[in-house]
């Protein structure tokens, strides 16, 4: 039989600040309630970076648990792409400051920028590389530091982002082309750039020459979460060619509890197989299903051979899914 090469997740990884923001303390900073955010977004409580503590810091504290979780060191990653909104600096890539600071060798590096998506984005990347021979050990990471883009006078965005961390090593592996391989079986990614007014930060460096903070229409991108997601997983699914009743994990972006149970809804996922963090975390963006990942991984619930379904939408709007056979 034929075999084919596939991109096999080997580690998995995760990094949170130390400092954490409760609902409480944001009732100290603008008009809300740990009340009103629990019961509309299920966050609870979220980690907020030091001043002095870079993204690329989150990406390296991340990229180093991944790496021991594979039993691999950084000289022998040959390729790092860092899904995030919140780089260091404006150029280069926080991907060549993360090699930098692990002491990886020389090799591609560079960033995606699909805000919450991103990582979804970064996975289908990066098996571009692996799953062709390109790379052997690749890191691929979401990092943000979403506070950093807050409004702190407006309680509709500003109770929802945290800052975290969360990285995957992907190797090659050889498969049998089958649904039972392990590694990245399946992808749907897409976006709808006239939805930008949905989600957006309103600056830029071409524009305002400002950061600018993060604007959202939280009942707009509701509606377009719910059915956007459904249809990308639906199509990633068929991609892998499996059902979703065959998915052992459901592991989605953790933007809104009310949006994760809306997908698990409209697509009959029962709701014992979701993995949530969005109590203790909020939305970290595009560091948000790797973080989800590691919480899982590292207390058993994901074990070698599962099914996982990845999905996220993000500003752009964009949006997509994966599957990956763990």
């Amino acid at each position: 039989m034929v075999k084919v090469q596939r991109s096999v997740v080997t580690g998995v990884g995760g990094y949170l600040p130390e400092t954490v923001v409760t609902n409480d303390d944001l009732a100290k900073l603008v008009e809300t309630s740990d009340a009103w955010i629990t019961e509309r977004t299920g966050i609870r409580r979220r980690h907020r970076a030091a001043p002095d503590q870079p993204v690329s810091d989150l990406a390296v504290a991340a990229a180093r648990r991944a790496l021991d979780a594979a039993g691999r060191t950084p000289q022998e990653v040959d390729l790092i792409i860092v899904a995030t909104t919140t780089s260091d600096l404006t150029f280069p890539a926080s991907a060549t400051i993360v090699q930098r600071k692990l002491g990886c060798p020389v090799g591609p590096a560079f960033d995606v920028q699909a805000v919450c998506s991103g990582f979804v984005y970064a996975l289908s990347v990066a098996d571009g590389f692996v799953a062709r021979g390109r790379a052997r050990c690749a890191l691929v990471i979401g990092a943000e530091e979403m506070t950093r883009l807050m409004d702190w006078t407006d309680r509709g965005t500003c109770v929802l982002f945290g800052d975290g961390a969360g990285a995957v090593v992907l190797e090659t592996g050889e498969g049998e082309g089958a649904q039972t391989d392990r590694g990245l079986l399946g992808f749907a990614l897409m976006a709808d750039g006239t939805k930008q007014d949905l989600l957006y930060v309103d600056g830029g460096v071409s524009s305002s020459g400002q950061i600018g903070h993060l604007r959202m229409q939280g009942n707009q991108v509701f509606r377009h979460a719910v059915v956007n997601i459904s249809e990308a997983i639906m199509a990633a699914a068929a991609d892998a060619g499996v059902a979703l009743a065959d998915v052992d994990w459901f592991i989605p972006h953790q933007a809104n509890l009310r949006i994760l149970e809306g997908v698990a809804r409209r697509l009959g996922i029962d709701e014992h197989k979701v993995i949530t963090t969005v109590a203790d975390h909020a939305n970290t963006s595009a560091a948000s299903i790797p973080l989800a990942m590691d919480v899982a991984v590292r207390d058993g619930r994901i074990k070698k051979g599962d099914l996982l379904l990845l999905e996220a939408m993000g500003g752009g709007l964009t949006w997509g899914a994966c599957v990956v056979r763990f």
